[in-house]
């Protein structure tokens, strides 16, 4: 069954009212969707995560990160992994954070570093 009905306007029609002088041929929809996915995917890869743990020690602790700790965290992150390092310790002002470098997520964190012992790890950064 082929109906035609040209009552209803398509979705290229309201994009090019909504930005006018899009091009919208299927090649540059193509370009743009993959750019757009690499660079959602790119973004997302590089991002700092908390485990359960991690997340877990934040909140009981007390922790409260800014935007800008978070920032030099994944900073550090980013340092660590172009050093080669696979397990590390990352320090932010008084907290200390041990990073899976590989996978990009704090394993646990800890605010009270006067006593403390990190083992399995295979670099530091003070940041």
């Amino acid at each position: 069954m082929n109906v035609k009905n040209t009552n209803y306007t398509s979705i290229e029609q309201i994009r090019n009212q909504l930005v006018p002088g899009q091009v919208n041929s299927p090649e540059s929809r193509e370009a743009k969707a993959a750019q757009s996915f690499a660079d959602i995917l790119t973004g997302t890869a590089n991002q700092i995560k908390f485990s359960k743990h991690a997340s877990q020690r934040l909140e009981t602790r007390n922790i409260d990160m800014s935007e800008e700790q978070k920032a030099r965290l994944q900073d550090a992150t980013s340092q660590a992994k172009a050093k080669g390092m696979k397990e590390s310790l990352v320090m932010v002002d008084n907290l200390a954070f041990i990073v899976n470098v590989k996978s990009n997520t704090v394993i646990t964190a800890v605010n009270d570093t006067d006593h403390a012992v990190f083992t399995n790890i295979d670099g530091a950064i003070i940041n």
